[in-house]
C-alpha cells in the first residue's frame, strides 16, 4: 500500500479514537507491522501512530536499523532463546504469557542494566490456541511478576476470541477491564489495557481498552508471499 493511503488511514483512525474510551482515557494506537516493509512502517510513524509492534524477533532484528525513531513494542509469542534480540530495544512487551519468559526477560534486563516494561497476557477466552495466564490467575500473575527484578508491569494484554456474539465478547472485555482496575488499585503505575485488533477494536474501546493493535486497518491485507 502507498504511503499516502497509509497516512490517510492513520488520520481516520486517529479521528475515530480521539474521544478516548468511556473511562476518559486516551487510546494508544499501536501499528502491528508483521510482514510490513520499513517504508510502510515509516509512513505509519510519520502519520502519527504512537508505537510500532513486531510479532517476530527475527523481523524486529532485520528491520530495526531501517525504522525511524518511534517507541517499539513486541506483541507476538516470544521464544526464550529469541528474547536476547529484543531486551533493551523494546519499550513494551505485550505478550508476557508465562513465568519462564518473565524470568528470562528479568535475567537479560539485569545483565544489560535496563528495566523492561511488560504487560501480563491473559487468555481471557480460555482458548487452547492462545497463550497467556487464565483470567482467574491474572491477578496472581500480576502480583508475582510485579516483584520480579528488572521488570515493570504496566498492565494487561488480551486477544478476544473470534465470534459474532457481541454479548460474549463484551463480557470478556469487561472481565479484562475489571482485572485492569484491580491491578491499578494495587499499583498506580499500571496504565495499559492492550485489547483490540482490526476486527474488534471498536468493541474493545467501548468496554475500556486504552491501547489497540492495528495491522490491516492501517496497511491493508497482509501479503504473506513476501
Amino acid at each position: 500500500m502507498g504511503e499516502k493511503e497509509i497516512s490517510e488511514r492513520v488520520k481516520r483512525i486517529r479521528e475515530e479514537i480521539a474521544g478516548g474510551n468511556p473511562f476518559g482515557e486516551k487510546v494508544t494506537l499501536v501499528a502491528a507491522v508483521k510482514t510490513r516493509t520499513p517504508e510502510e512502517i515509516n509512513a505509519a510513524i510519520a502519520a502519527g501512530v504512537d508505537a510500532v509492534a513486531e510479532n517476530k524477533a527475527q523481523e524486529f532484528r532485520d528491520k530495526n536499523d531501517w525504522i525511524n525513531p518511534c517507541p517499539r513494542h513486541f506483541i507476538g509469542h516470544l521464544q526464550l532463546n529469541k528474547a536476547k534480540y529484543l531486551v533493551g530495544k523494546v519499550e513494551l512487551f505485550h505478550s508476557c504469557d508465562r513465568d519462564e519468559l518473565a524470568a528470562e526477560l528479568s535475567r537479560l534486563s539485569l545483565q544489560r542494566g535496563v528495566r523492561s516494561e511488560i504487560l501480563v497476557q491473559v487468555n481471557v477466552g480460555g482458548e487452547e490456541s492462545k497463550g497467556g495466564y487464565p483470567p482467574e490467575g491474572g491477578m496472581d500473575a500480576f502480583m508475582r511478576l510485579k516483584e520480579t527484578p528488572g521488570l515493570k508491569v504496566r498492565g494487561f494484554m488480551a486477544m478476544l476470541p473470534e465470534s459474532e456474539d457481541e454479548g460474549l465478547l463484551g463480557a470478556l472485555a469487561d472481565k479484562m477491564r475489571a482485572l485492569y482496575e484491580e491491578a491499578k488499585r494495587a499499583d498506580p503505575d499500571v496504565r495499559y489495557l492492550s485489547m483490540g485488533m482490526s476486527g474488534d477494536y471498536r468493541l474493545c474501546i467501548a468496554h475500556g481498552s486504552n491501547m489497540i493493535r492495528l495491522g490491516s486497518t492501517i496497511f491493508g491485507a497482509r501479503d504473506y508471499s513476501r
